[in-house]
């Protein structure tokens, strides 16, 4: 599967695209905003992963979980990875959530990734809502949601402990519905 936009292809992991995941999310400014990733982030971590996702993506049309390597167009990089998991089919929800390289951050390909994410969920799929979560104290996601039009529904107290720095964090709740993803 590849969806592409007019910088980003978005497309199922593979092997090769190990290095720039160490290299993505090795660095504590990028991981300690995520539950899942440990740091120090090891090619062994790297390949864990990979294989994860390649069984994933094998699952074909009844998959619950697309897990998408964003990769930059203009230098065949992969700059960071966006989800879209939890997918209820008879509800019409999902969730998900998106990490960059810090080399790669604050040039808008986090609100591009994300955004053609939404458009996958809500036209292609039918889903009807999208939930994401933040980690408390990460403006920069907050501020990207709001701009895709998502809507503050609460907070979860100490709801992860987080793999790269051990600390329990709290996670903001925010919620877009599909008829809201059309207004926008």
């Amino acid at each position: 599967m590849k969806i592409e936009t007019k910088r980003l292809i978005l497309r199922e992991w593979n092997k090769k695209d190990a290095g720039d995941l160490v290299e993505g999310l090795n660095n504590l400014e990028v991981t300690k905003w995520l539950t899942f990733a440990p740091y120090p982030y090891t090619k062994k971590d790297a390949k864990e992963w990979i294989n994860y996702c390649i069984k994933l993506s094998k699952k074909g049309s009844k998959r619950e979980s697309y897990e998408f390597a964003i990769e930059l167009k203009s230098g065949k990089k992969v700059i960071g990875g966006v989800s879209l998991n939890k997918i209820n089919r008879f509800q019409g929800t999902a969730g998900g959530g998106i990490w960059l390289n810090k080399n790669y951050q604050d040039k808008g390909y986090g609100s591009e990734a994300f955004g053609v994410r939404l458009n996958f969920a809500f036209n292609q799929l039918k889903l009807r809502r999208i939930e994401n979560g933040f980690l408390k104290g990460n403006k920069s996601s907050f501020k990207m949601l709001k701009r895709l039009g998502y809507k503050l529904e609460g907070m979860k107290r100490e709801a992860f402990r987080c793999k790269a720095d051990g600390k329990l964090k709290d996670e903001y709740i925010m919620g877009l519905l599909r008829k809201e993803w059309k207004k926008n």
